[in-house]
Parts: C-alpha cells; structure tokens; sequence
C-alpha cells in the first residue's frame, strides 16, 4: 500500500510535459505546449500541455488532468499502477504503510491460492493432451465443437479425470496443502477428512484475472445425464469473486483497446469460437448477470459494450437490468440479437468470421430500437401496456449521465413511440428527481479513499443532471476551483478577547458558507461532489486552491478541474501596447464576479418556486390554502426583487 507521504512526492516530481512527451511531441505555444491528442483521431493539433499549472487538456476531446490521470488513460492502468508507473519514472523510492501480520498473512494467503490454481491448470491440459483418458473422452468434446488445438492451448483448456482423487492425490504430492485445494474449490473435504475433486469427469476452461494468472475454474459435464449440472464454476475464493471477473478478460483486452469496443457474450464457448473466428475483442459474463463491477472493468479498456444475444426472448427481457447498469456507469451500449436457436458459438461456425463481423456491424442497434422493438408486440395496442412501456423507457434514458445523450434518446424515444417530446422530457425530470434525494446522500456519505486500492472503484458521477441550473451551478464551481484561496471581501468575527475584528475571507470560504447556510445543494452531482470536497478541507481549515482539485485522487474532480482551468486562448501580453484597448480580467473584479454568479443561482432557483406557488392556485380546493398560497407567493417575490435590485442591480418589473 502506497503511503500519502510518497504519492505527495510522485506529484511534486512528475512533470506534465517530461510525463506527456514520452508519448506526444510537443511544440512550444506561449506558455503552453501543444500536439495532437492521443486519444482521438485529429489532424489540428488540440491538445495542450500547462507546465505551470501541471495540467493537460484536449479541446477536441474534453480529456484533460494531471501526470497520473495521463498515464492512466494512455495505459489503461488503475491508480496505483499509474503512481508505480511514475515512480519508476523518476526512481522514486515506494514506502510502502508497513502490512500488519494479519495483511501478510492474507497476501501469502491469496499468493499459495494462485499457485495451486496454476498447478492444477497444468495438470488439466496435460491430463488432455498426453493421458489416453484425456486423448479419448475430454478431446473429443473439443474437436467436436470445432475447436482447433491452437484455440485449446491458447485458453489452456483441459480434462479432469473421472477419479475422484485423482487432483487431490497430484497436488499433494507436490506438496500443496490440503487447505489451499479446499480453499479454491478445487476439492471438497470428506467427513473422513479426505478430498474429493469437484470437478471429475469434466472439460476444463480456466477463468484468467487480467494480469492472466489462473483463478478459477469451469468445468462442463460429458454425460447426458439430466441431474447433473451441465457446468459447475469454483466457488468464492480470497482470489475469486465472480461478480469481478470477465470469462476472456486476459485475451482480449488488446482488441478491446484497438477496436475501441466491447463485445459481451454469454459462455465460456462463445468468447472461445468467436476467437477462433477472428475477433478477439469478447469476453463473457459467465453465465452470471453482468453485475456493476463487471462493466467497470470493462471500462478500463473502452466505453462502449455490445452485448450479443441468442434468440430465447424471455432471457433478454430478464437481462434488461444490465443494460440499466451500463448506461449508468456512463458507457455507450448496443444490442445484437442473433437469428432464433442461434448463439454466437453456433453462428459462427455457420458463417465464418468475416460473415460474423459484418452481422454484429449491420444488426447493432441502440438500447431503445432494441427494447421498444422487443417490447411493443407485448402491448397489444393496449394504451395502458403501451403508457408503461414509454415509463420504463424512460426510466432507462433517466440513469445516463450525460445530459446531450439523454435528450439525443428522448428525441428517438418521442419519434419511435409517437409520443410528445416535451412530455417525455417532463417525464424524464420527474424520474430523475425523484432519484436525486437518495443518489445525493450517497455522494455525500463518499469519503476520500485511504488506500490506493480504493480508487480504481470510484462512482462515475453525471456532469450534466438537470439543465434548469446547470450554467449558474458551473459558473459557482468554476470560481471556487479557479479563485478559491483567493481573498474575496471582508469580514467581521471575535478574536480570543472576544473583540469584533475585520478579517479578509477567501473565495472558498464565501461560496461554501453562503450556500450552505441557505441549505441549498447542487443538482450536478459533479458539482456537488467538489462542492463537498471544499466543505471538508475548510472545517480542517485548509484553503483549497486549484492544485487541491487538480492534483485531487479522485479522477473525476481531477479531470473536470483540469478542464475548468484550461483556455484554448490566451491574452497575449503586448495587447494593451499594440491595440490601445484594455480589457476587464475576471481576476481585478473577483468579489463582484463571486457574488453575482451566487445570487443568479438563488434568483433562478427562487423564479422556479414561483412559477410552482403559481401552478398551485389551479390545484387549491379551499379559501384557506389560497390565502396560504398567496402569501408564500409573495414572499417569494419579495425575496426574489431584493435579490435582483440590491444584489445583482436588475430592474424587476413583477
């Protein structure tokens, strides 16, 4: 585990422009460097390099952050990997926190798993390929789907013998302990105290973790019989947690990179024939739902997924959860669905590879196409079936966390279903309020990760929530994170004698302490996670400045402060002298600039009050709650006009 003391280090050396030139060339622009972005295809160069400010920050693509983010997204690797990555670099020295003997203990642990699970890989090839039992019955089974022995040495297939000890007797004989055989799942303990192997009789296919080490197992049953299961899967393990782990993962990461997407599949056979097949970017959920870690992992490699399924209807209406889970982990999804009594191993031993690609290009469609497509049989023209349909829908669009994407699907959405786009936005928002509350408290419960570990597991959080603020709430963040630890205006307090004293308060402390004394909160749940970031840093009396964002451990806040503080122009210091104009920098007028950006929010939060005291009258059934209404309608306009003319020096004419 990687220190603090060590990781402040990384940061202080690591320079962005040595860290990005290894992998860019960059030329001088002013202050800046410039090149073109190497993560999207551009022929004008857009991407910048602060080495002031020790940023990056693409204008084409929006990427943009601090060495450690770089090499994170240039490398694929988690953020450890990446502080490694670094350290190494500049031959820093990890200091790693001293393990406790419980730590150890678990790392050997964990390390003696890892071994017995690559013996016993061995011993399941070897007892296919070299044993007459493995030649004569787990063989067979491979050729007969069609598997070369190329593709069997590739995924270090293998047999394990119907001798029920026959794993059990050959590990411990090479002195592997019985414990460790139980612990993977390899054997199960007698009530003897004997082992018994779990998987005698069957065809072998190894599960890899990503570095392709061998964590556990699947084995399928070469008998007819019905009562016993067709594959049965390792259990859970110190190494292995199947909601973690991706069938194929370790051979496809490559191509997923390369090819820029994700094919997802159902079994162990299916990643295996489409490699064969020539497309290598696939990987299986083994048999289980695709679960939110699954994507994740994914995600280290592309944001885009399709997801291929056979022709059983019912199974894909029950794995509509996973489409929910991609879409709201902010990724790009699209369907496939193979012709009826097909799956993607026997589809493409019918048409070959080539026939296979041009089939997922030509029949990938969007989650909407797909699902409506699907569904909208079901209804019937029954106009109840069909309302529910569009909620559900709807429900789906309200989880992506891009608010350009959303209102791209509810377009499609209105056009497919024939229904009013502006209902459907009505819709939209109303679902995602009512989710707001719940998601808000749980970004607030998020602390900074103690352990380095910690941070490849960070919620992805929407920029873009509800657009009704979205301007006003940037605007805020913006000047917190670019003018934070800036002083802002005075302000009165009691010193030890308990004296009114006039003290300077920073940019920071304004917009925290004002905003939270109204309890309002941001409806970006980006905004508010810096927002919240700030809070703690100020009650532990540190300012934060802009490196406080930009150097922050949490990627999303580092690459959305990194952004924020970009510019693709810069004044050119001769202006003045050459043009005779002189221009307002923000930096002469940051109190005036601070308050007005504060008090446009509260303006435009209090309008939408209004106009719903306004929709109330309609709906009131009294005198009474009327008069009520009224009152609170014009306090409401009281608040607003003072707001407008003594704050912001608007002329309110209602």
């Amino acid at each position: 585990m990687i220190d603090r003391h060590t990781i402040d280090k990384i940061f202080e050396t690591a320079r962005i422009e040595e860290v990005v030139g290894d992998f860019v060339s960059l030329k001088k622009r002013g202050a800046n460097l410039l090149g073109l972005c190497p993560f999207h295809n551009e022929k004008t160069p857009s991407f910048n390099v602060s080495p002031a400010r020790g940023i990056y920050k693409c204008f084409g693509c929006g990427k943009g952050g601090n060495p450690v983010n770089f090499i994170m997204e240039h490398e694929h690797l988690t953020y450890p990997e990446a502080l490694r990555f670094l350290a190494r670099k500049y031959s820093i020295e990890i200091e790693e926190k001293e393990e406790s003997p419980e730590e150890i203990q678990a790392h050997n642990e964990k390390e003696s798993l890892m071994l017995v699970s690559g013996f016993a890989q061995q011993f399941f090839t070897e007892t296919l390929l070299e044993t007459e039992d493995g030649k004569a019955i787990g063989m067979p089974y491979f050729i007969e789907r069609g598997f070369t022995a190329d593709i069997v040495a590739k995924f270090q297939m293998g047999y394990s013998p119907e001798k029920r000890t026959a794993v059990a007797e050959a590990a411990t004989a090479k002195g592997y302990k019985a414990e460790y055989l139980e612990a993977t799942g390899l054997c199960i303990k007698r009530d003897d105290g004997g082992l018994l192997d779990r998987f005698a009789g069957r065809v072998m296919f190894p599960i890899h973790n990503v570095s392709g080490r061998v964590i556990a197992f699947g084995g399928r049953t070469l008998r007819t019989d019905k009562k016993i299961a067709k594959y049965i899967n390792s259990p859970e393990s110190p190494i292995y947690h199947k909601s973690n782990v991706l069938y194929g993962i370790y051979f496809a990461k490559n191509k997923i990179v390369s090819n820029d997407n994700c094919l997802l599949v159902e079994g162990y056979t299916d990643v295996v024939s489409m490699h064969q097949a020539g497309i290598e970017n696939v990987v299986a959920s083994s048999g289980t739902s695709l679960t939110v870690e699954q994507i994740r992992l994914i995600k280290r490699y592309t944001k885009n997924i399709t997801i291929l399924y056979d022709g059983d209807a019912a199974g894909i209406k029950a794995s509509f959860r996973g489409i929910d889970l991609v879409l709201e982990e902010g990724m790009n999804v699209k369907v496939v669905l193979f012709p009826e009594g097909d799956d993607p191993d026997s589809f493409s031993k019918k048409v070959g590879g080539e026939e296979l690609q041009e089939f997922i290009k030509k029949e990938s469609k969007d989650f909407i196409g797909f699902k409506t497509g699907l569904l909208l049989k079901d209804t019937q023209n029954d106009p109840i079936a069909k309302a529910g349909l569009i909620r559900e829908i709807m429900e789906t669009i309200s989880l992506i966390p891009d608010a350009i994407s959303r209102n791209i699907y509810t377009t499609e959405c209105s056009r497919i279903m024939n229904v009013d786009e502006q209902l459907l936005i009505s819709e939209l928002n109303k679902t995602r309020r009512k989710n707001f509350t719940k998601t808000l408290k749980e970004e607030e419960a998020q602390q900074i990760p103690e352990s380095e570990e910690q941070y490849q597991h960070q919620q992805p959080v929407s920029e873009k929530v509800e657009p009704d603020y979205e301007e006003q709430e940037r605007d805020i963040i913006r000047q917190l994170i670019t003018f934070g630890d800036k002083a802002v205006m005075p302000a009165k307090t009691l010193n030890e004698t308990g004296e009114e004293v006039e003290i300077l308060i920073t940019v920071a402390e304004f917009i925290y302490h004002d905003l939270t004394a109204d309890n309002m909160y941001f409806e970006n749940l980006l905004y508010q996670l810096i927002f919240n970031e700030a809070g703690k840093a100020i009650e532990k009396n540190i300012i934060p400045d802009d490196k406080f964002y930009v150097q922050n451990p949490d990627q999303r806040i580092s690459g959305f402060a990194a952004g924020i503080i970009s510019s693709p122009y810069l004044l050119s210091p001769k202006w003045l002298e050459k043009h005779k104009i002189h221009t307002n920098l923000e930096e002469g007028q940051i109190p005036k600039s601070v308050k007005h950006s504060i008090y446009s929010l509260k303006v435009k939060r209090l309008m939408k009050r209004i106009s719903e005291t306004e929709e109330q009258f309609a709906t009131a059934k009294t005198e009474e709650e009327t008069m009520e209404i009224l009152e609170q309608h014009k306090l409401l306009l009281d608040i607003k006009r003072k707001i407008a003319t003594d704050e912001l020096g608007r002329v309110v004419l209602k």
